[in-house]
Formats: C-alpha cells, structure tokens, sequence
C-alpha cells in the first residue's frame, strides 16, 4: 500500500471532496457509463488514491452486476467506502446532476430550436465514434488489470463470443461468467 493510500485511509475523505470529484467526472464526460469508467479510474485511483486498481476492477464487477448504470453504482460504492451512506448519496448526486441538468435544459431550449441544425447534427455524429473510442479505452485498461492468466483470456473470449454470436442475455453471461469462476478460479481465492 502507497504512502498516499495510508493517508487516505487515515484522513476521511470530506463529502464536500467526494461531491465535486464525482460532479467533475459527471461533468466532462461524454457518453454514459462505461465511457466514464477511465475518468472516474483516473480520478479515485491514481489521482487521489482512494482505491487501489484492484479494488478498482472489483468495484467495476460489482457495479455491473447490479441494476442501474455502472458509473452510478460505481460511485455510489465508492462513495460507500470511503463516507458511508452519505459519502455514497453524495457520489450518485455529483455524478448524476450535470446529465440531468444538460438532458433538461436540452429538452426545454434546446431541442426545439436545434433539432434539425446541421451543425449540431454534426457535432453528435462526431461524438459517437469519440464515445466508443472511450468505452475502448476503459475495456482495454480494466483488461490490463483483469488478465493475469490465459484462463481469464480464454474466459472473457468464450463469452464475448457467446454474447455475440447467440446474443445470450447479459445477466446469463454474468451468471455464466461467475459459474466457470468458481470451477477455474477457486485456488486463487479472488
């Protein structure tokens, strides 16, 4: 454990702190979710230190087996860990209230006036593939840190092909996922 994470663990956290990080993230990220998931890591990983990578990835299972989006439950379980229940209400909030403010300013001015601009067309249309890009970008780091071992690969590459090829629900490769865990992992204790 890093001198900084000693610190962390040390001094809590001001929800005032956890607040403007997650309203910071919520802010200037683009594309939901998963395309948060590098700027929330930047943020409580290795700026902050308040998680280890580890944890980090743990967190990242956690959040999308449950219902909901995973930014959101991503931040509400490390808001959890750091404050409690209200370091977690204080991570949804920061991190849900810019897209609610931008989805109704869009919705009562914008909308109307701008549906049918080009420019603005444009503007999303570029935006698209700048969001996958990002959703990209957060597969390929949490892989960093996932695959350790060619089990874990060839694990990742059966389902991704069975989600592909079968389009099997997303909740029966979790269970799927979680089954060969326990089968192929259970030495590792992880």
């Amino acid at each position: 454990m890093s001198v900084q994470q000693q610190a962390a663990l040390q001094e809590p956290v001001s929800l005032s702190t956890i607040f403007l990080v997650f309203l910071k993230v919520g802010a200037f990220t683009f594309g939901g979710g998963y395309a948060m998931l590098p700027i929330i890591q930047r943020e409580v990983v290795t700026r902050r230190s308040w998680v280890d990578r580890a944890l980090f990835v743990d967190i990242i299972v956690l959040a999308q087996s449950l219902p909901g989006a995973i930014a959101l439950n991503s931040a509400i379980q490390i808001g959890m860990r750091l404050r409690g229940i209200p370091g977690a209400l204080l991570a949804a909030l920061g991190i849900i209230v810019p897209s609610v403010t931008v989805i109704l300013a869009l919705a009562a001015f914008f909308l109307p006036v701008f549906q049918d601009n080009i420019y603005l067309q444009g503007l999303f249309y570029g935006l698209r593939p700048a969001v996958v890009a990002l959703i990209a970008a957060a597969v390929v780091g949490l892989g960093r840190d996932i695959f350790s071992h060619w089990k874990e690969l060839a694990l990742a590459a059966a389902l991704l092909a069975a989600a592909l090829l079968f389009k099997i629900h997303p909740i029966i490769i979790l269970l799927a996922g979680g089954a060969a865990g326990l089968l192929l992992f259970k030495e590792k204790g992880e």
